[in-house]
């Protein structure tokens, strides 16, 4: 019975709004059904809903989805019903992420009544910079608690939120999705940590919310319930669509299971036509009782499958006409799964009129598939999913082999039926079988599909170039400490010795590819200042160009009819561009007045270039001849005092003047300038010359 001891909580996973938002049938299901949660929530007053993960279905969800999905929280969740429970843990442990570490209906400057706690899913999970997520944009309008973040890598401690009402007491333990196989290997290596209350541990009901691949996909992509601890009493299971909410207790643990499912279908698949549910969790010391409830307004999913080889006496493969005979047999089964759908929704007036249907045909056995697009448009105004009515599939037809011994050993393991290949497992096995030389010398086929993995999930652009970079340096100061020899055979061999290692240490691995996760985001921060700031000289330049010396104007006048010399006259070597405005016709600067404006003109840094391994061996001889080019850029020699002609000259002209093609070209140059009483070098190699100095000179 319900009274003053008793929790009673509504329990929800993977409600995926925003899924197919922009379909013109099926846009408005999520949030239809997310209201209708939320009602059934504010009917039953529950003390709190819990969300197991993925309220939304993108990472990025549209402006359409989190106004939607803050209209229903505001409607439903905010008025004057007091909450009867109070939290006895250290909020500021529980939500240590936030900025504002409590509970909402405690916040002073809201009016809760309708409290809600939630994970984040794999749909939804915190990723960018700040490692934000859309629950966080919730938390922080306060219409959301946001709990069982876990920041670390290392080690999970996870603490639980305790609540009481009465006499009933609650530890509500959560952990948002991570990805299974780092977790699988932390549950192996006794690096997860669940804190317990130390007053009173046996009296309180603990409730654990996880979001996780509870089947097994593969050998380490799933957890196992062996791996949680086993003083949990309940277990809210998110993530698995099939909805299996009556608790189900693992005999071993001791413990009980639910997994409420998905409100919503996200995939044509047999585990989401079943009936879907919500559950009315009720507690009162450290029993419990769940409800289930079913929910109105999800549209009706019929799936069916037809093996064509069972049905020998209807199709005949060798028949001309037995594709218009499968066509036929198909269209009377979706005829029959529409009748169904239609005697379910007459009891039910808030189900969507339009069902979806999914048939399977299996056309092994020598069958040919017909028309999908043509036999759909027969059915666009009665299905929600018309183009994905029928799906052709047929599996391998295994050769018979009758007295040959199998070698046991050359078999290759194929993944069992139903288990999806990660961009990981691509990587690698793209790796294993191509070509020797394009095989990675230097990364691990690991970490090349973490960077690939956070490129296609997280669109961290990125990502791959930054790894590249970051273990390109790593490698460089390995070689740099042992001191090995400039030889390629030598740096060779050291480079694969290093790879061998690194692949070994799995979790060094991923502290790796963690570390130049982050480093690609702050040097993508730092880039952009740089950009910003280069951007901002050049504007400059161009204003100082366009508003410097009047004479400017008169000068380019003049050099326009100068012929061959004109570049020579627009830009002489070392000047700006409120020097290079200053020139009158048979009068230049004098060198002093030109040495000053090149000093005071610096050029735009721009960020060194990572260096490969080669290049890192020989750049302390290359350190000599910079730093000769920096001495000299600088220094402008006088060479004549005449104030009539004036040149600008660098020390290494002196070689320059021995060749007899730039000699030669240098005398004509002079000798046209000395006839109008001017003389100028070539801008050709000007070091100090800004870019629009050069598109002006072209």
């Amino acid at each position: 019975r319900d009274d003053e001891d008793t929790f009673k909580i509504l329990v929800a996973t993977d409600i995926h709004l925003g899924y197919l938002e922009k379909d013109p049938v099926r846009g408005n299901d999520t949030f239809v059904t997310f209201n209708e949660i939320l009602d059934h929530a504010r009917k039953n007053e529950v003390d709190f809903i819990l969300l197991g993960g993925d309220l939304f279905h993108d990472n990025k969800p549209s402006r359409k989805t989190v106004h939607s999905c803050l209209e229903s929280l505001r409607k439903y969740c905010m008025g004057d019903r007091p909450v009867q429970f109070e939290i006895l843990s250290d909020q500021a442990v529980n939500f240590h992420h936030s900025k504002f570490p409590w509970v909402n209906y405690q916040d002073e400057n809201l009016n809760i009544s309708l409290p809600v706690f939630s994970i984040h899913g794999n749909h939804d999970d915190p990723t960018g910079a700040d490692a934000l997520c859309a629950l966080d944009v919730l938390s922080c309008a306060g219409l959301l608690n946001h709990f069982g973040r876990s920041t670390s890598v290392e080690k999970i401690d996870i603490s639980p939120i305790l609540l009481r009402k009465g006499r009933t007491k609650i530890a509500l333990y959560g952990l948002g999705a991570i990805p299974d196989e780092r977790l699988y290997r932390m549950f192996v290596n006794k690096q997860v940590t669940m804190l317990r209350p130390k007053e009173d541990e046996d009296s309180w009901f603990n409730l654990f919310v996880i979001h996780q691949n509870r089947s097994k996909h593969g050998a380490t992509n799933y957890i196992p319930e062996q791996f949680l601890d086993d003083f949990i009493d309940l277990v809210v299971w998110g993530h698995e669509h099939e909805c299996k909410i009556a608790p189900f207790q693992n005999e071993q643990q001791r413990f009980y299971v639910s997994q409420p499912g998905s409100s919503v279908v996200t995939s044509l698949s047999p585990g989401e036509a079943m009936k879907k549910h919500i559950g009315l969790l009720h507690v009162k010391g450290k029993k419990m009782k769940m409800e289930k409830i079913a929910l109105e307004t999800v549209r009706t999913f019929h799936i069916e499958d037809i093996v064509l080889a069972d049905h020998p006496d209807l199709f005949n493969p060798d028949n001309p006409n037995v594709t218009q005979a499968i066509q036929a047999f198909c269209m009377e089964k979706v005829e029959l799964m529409l009748d169904n759908a239609e005697r379910e929704r007459l009891g039910n007036p808030r189900q969507p009129e339009k069902p979806i249907i999914r048939l399977r045909v299996n056309y092994a056995g020598g069958f040919e598939p017909f028309s999908v697009h043509r036999f759909s448009q027969k059915y666009m105004h009665r299905v929600a999913n018309p183009k994905d009515i029928i799906q052709f599939f047929r599996h391998r037809e295994q050769k018979e082999k009758k007295d040959i011994d199998l070698n046991f050993g050359k078999l290759v393991s194929r993944p069992a039926e139903g288990m999806t290949l990660r961009v990981e497992d691509l990587v690698k096995q793209y790796f294993q079988t191509a070509e020797k030389k394009v095989q990675l010398s230097l990364l691990t086929e690991r970490g090349m599909g973490e960077a690939v993995q956070e490129f296609v999930d997280k669109e961290e652009k990125d990502a791959i170039e930054e790894l590249v970079k970051f273990q390109l340096e790593k490698t460089q100061r390995f070689l740099k400490e042992r001191r090995t020899d400039a030889e390629e055979e030598k740096i060779d061999e050291e480079v694969r010795k290093f790879r061998e290692s690194r692949k070994k240490n799995t979790e060094e691995e991923d502290k790796e590819v963690r570390e130049a996760m982050i480093r690609a985001r702050a040097h993508r921060s730092e880039d952009e200042v740089l950009v910003a700031a280069s951007s901002d000289e050049d504007s400059m330049d161009t204003e100082m160009i366009g508003t410097g010396n009047p004479s400017d104007g008169l000068s380019s006048t003049l050099s326009r009819g100068r012929g061959r010399a004109r570049g020579r006259a627009r830009g002489a070597r070392g000047q700006n561009s409120t020097a290079r405005g200053s020139f009158r016709r048979g009068r230049g600067t004098t060198s002093q007045e030109s040495a000053s404006s090149s000093r005071s003109y610096k050029p735009v840094s721009v960020p060194a270039k990572n260096m490969s391994i080669m290049d890192a061996f020989r750049s302390s001889k290359t350190d000599h001849s910079l730093n000769s080019f920096q001495s000299y850029s600088e220094d402008i020699i006088d060479v004549d005092s005449d104030p009539e002609d004036t040149s600008f000259v660098p020390p290494s002209s002196k070689v320059n003047q021995r060749l007899p093609t730039t000699s030669s070209l240098s005398k004509r140059g002079s000798q046209s300038q000395a006839s109008r009483g001017v003389d100028f070098e070539s801008d050709e190699d000007d070091p100090f010359m800004s870019p629009a100095t050069s598109r002006r000179s072209k």
